[in-house]
């Protein structure tokens, strides 16, 4: 299983690699250009909603890049208009304005709504299509931990005081259960050993029928801008609805993506 045994084993990044996240994430921003023709060669969309959460404390902006590289490759992507993902605060105590977002994006359009989850994004991602999964298509989490303690994370104490969201509370533990299991649709999990802010661990879905695994070279704060990233979410969104397979890591993909499977 993703999950370990002993959850207290696995610890949050050092603060040495956080404190590399920002350049980082500039270097994987600047070399999109470079990666343009490569990005382009990408399986093409089917035209069906995507629904993209950002992650703790940011907002749509965070996400525009990956929402433009998605409409260029004929997804009809859209932001959560939720304001900065500050947890319950943003989605409801429930979730329910979440819900009703998804709702929102499959009545109008007729169609099931992947989601592309970001870090806390990602967790949301997961509990929503558990609890409508008549409306959700597939999800793709990045760099989120919902597979074991949010204190492997070096944002745990943020996320409690500006949410106002305990984790030792029976809520947070509930929801986090929730989320760690594989929802009820195709899911993906993309991460990176480099994390700076989550132990990349805890970022890896359970083995199953319709789970993978995808492993990329970056930053935390980076995967939204990162080439390899980006590349991976539009093969996974390019398949069939009733054709999920796992990534193809053959040939020139292995040197960069490694054999990340669930051990």
């Amino acid at each position: 299983m993703t999950i370990p045994h002993d959850h207290d084993a696995i610890r949050a990044p050092s603060a040495l690699l956080a404190l590399t996240e920002l350049p980082r994430a500039l270097a994987e921003l600047g070399s999109l250009p470079f990666a343009a023709p490569v990005l382009a060669s990408a399986p093409r969309g089917d035209g069906h909603p995507v629904l993209v959460l950002p992650g703790f404390i940011a907002s749509d902006t965070s996400t525009l890049v990956l929402r433009r590289y998605l409409k260029k490759m004929g997804y009809d992507a859209h932001a959560w208009e939720l304001g900065r993902n500050l947890g319950p605060k943003a989605i409801g105590a429930e979730g329910e304005k979440l819900v009703a977002r998804l709702r929102a994006i499959h009545d109008l359009t007729g169609q099931k709504v992947s989601l592309v989850g970001w870090s806390l994004g990602g967790i949301m991602a997961r509990i929503v299509a558990c609890r409508a999964p008549d409306a959700v298509r597939q999800v793709i989490t990045l760099g989120s931990p919902f597979a074991g303690s949010p204190k492997a994370t070096n944002v745990w104490r943020a996320y409690e005081l500006l949410t106002g969201h305990h984790i030792e509370s029976d809520n947070a533990k509930s929801q986090l259960a929730e989320a760690a299991s594989p929802p009820p649709v195709p899911s993906t999990a993309i991460y990176s050993r480099e994390d700076g802010v989550v132990a990349w661990q805890i970022c890896r879905e359970q083995p199953g029928p319709a789970t993978d695994n995808i492993e990329v070279h970056g930053s935390h704060i980076g995967l939204g801008v990162n080439p390899a990233v980006l590349y991976a979410v539009a093969d996974r969104l390019a398949q069939a609805e009733d054709d999920w397979h796992p990534f193809d890591r053959h040939g020139v993909k292995s040197l960069v993506y490694p054999a990340a499977g669930h051990a």
